[in-house]
């Protein structure tokens, strides 16, 4: 039933353009978001592209709870587990319509499948991608809607 009405929500949210909501980042001090979407921006062009491997955690191949690892430990000094599943209980859940840079955001295609970014504002993410490795993508992105799981919040 939760995964219908979030799932409902965020069908709401897709199209071409902006997204429907307005995100939290243009509710708080710009300078302060401005911040941590360019260091995770600086994250972004040291490890555009790395591949995806299973298990991997350096820039020969990342995995996408090593790379979130990585991330927020390195740019906003932030020190999380290894797992998505472990990343999925760190902090507190905030509603997709009031994510902030920094965020986490988690997906999920099939019940043991999981998946896990780090909201950068304007309506993109940063991830490991199994396809594409390390980049930025859209969360209006049907695939991205139709699965998504949940956002959490690592700071208050």
């Amino acid at each position: 039933m939760t995964r219908v009405v979030a799932l409902i929500l965020l069908l709401s949210l897709g199209g071409c353009g902006t997204p429907s909501y307005q995100p939290a980042d243009s509710l708080t001090p710009v300078a302060e978001h401005s911040g941590v979407r360019a260091r995770l921006l600086q994250q972004y062009h040291e490890w555009q592209g790395v591949p995806y491997r299973l298990g991997g955690m350096d820039k020969h191949g990342v995995d996408c709870s090593a790379f979130t690892q990585l991330t927020v430990r390195q740019q906003l000094g932030i020190d999380l587990p290894r797992t998505t599943r472990a990343q999925s209980q760190v902090g507190r859940q905030v509603d997709i319509r009031h994510v902030q840079p920094g965020d986490l955001l988690f997906y999920r295609s099939r019940t043991k499948l999981r998946h896990v970014g780090i909201y950068l504002g304007n309506g993109e993410f940063l991830h490991a991608s199994t396809s594409q490795g390390v980049v930025i993508s859209s969360l209006n992105n049907p695939y991205w809607v139709e699965h998504f799981w949940q956002a959490r919040r690592l700071t208050d």
